[in-house]
């Protein structure tokens, strides 16, 4: 598991099976309902813990379902039987995954839109966390360089939507319960928080407007952050 986010209707999961990709050096599928979805009980196991980054799953996949740009789409059973967590990747095993399996052409996701899943390593990034006080509404965005090149989504709001429910928990704990704005750049995490190296999963929308945009769904750092999520309020 490499992404557990939030989308607008319910969550969306996405990882690496076993099988080898030349690209991405592993093979990325995304588990999908047959209609609606994804919900927080399709990934609660039957023990009551629900599946996080880095555990590896065991799912039954039913079949395969793309829809360019997502074609890694996989349809799932969700119920009988349920996702059955078989070990976790933590210290300096997922240290190794997070090094190896770096996409070797991003760009056929973020620009070509011929797939939709892929894992980087950013040169730099800038990002900032919002909680409006008065809605309630909170809101994640990072821009990033990689390979030379500037992936600063809009200006007006400060780069890519961050999905990821983890870093948006990081983000809701560093803000004040009233509300406000804050920005950071890689030196800020490293300080606060010790962050040395940061890995971004970055994902396509569904189509809008006629167009999939670029989100983060996933972020991973070394050493690993803790943050706490309330799935009463993702």
């Amino acid at each position: 598991m490499l992404a557990v986010t939030r989308m607008h209707g319910g969550l969306c999961i996405a990882g690496m099976t076993k099988e080898p990709d030349r690209v991405t050096g592993l093979k990325w599928i995304r588990p999908i309902r047959d209609l609606k979805h994804v919900q927080l009980g399709d990934i609660t196991t039957a023990e009551g813990a629900v599946l996080r980054p880095f555990d590896v799953v065991q799912f039954d996949l039913i079949r395969h379902r793309p829809n360019p740009p997502h074609v890694e789409d996989w349809i799932a059973e969700f119920v009988r039987p349920r996702p059955r967590v078989l070990r976790r990747l933590e210290g300096e095993r997922r240290t190794r995954f997070l090094r190896k399996y770096l996409d070797t052409a991003p760009l056929q996701v973020v620009e070509g839109q011929l797939r939709s899943l892929c894992l980087i390593k950013p040169d730099s990034i800038k990002g900032n966390f919002r909680l409006d006080g008065f809605s309630g509404k909170f809101d994640a965005r990072m821009a990033f360089r990689h390979g030379g090149r500037r992936f600063w989504g809009s200006h007006a709001q400060g780069g890519i939507p961050v999905t990821d429910l983890k870093w948006r928990a990081l983000g809701r704990a560093w803000l004040p319960e009233e509300g406000g704005w804050t920005e950071f750049e890689d030196g800020d995490l490293e300080a606060r928080y010790g962050i040395q190296e940061v890995f971004l999963a970055i994902g396509l929308t569904r189509n809008f407007e006629g167009k999939c945009w670029p989100i983060v769904i996933g972020v991973h750092t070394v050493p690993d952050y803790d943050a706490l999520v309330d799935y009463d309020n993702l």
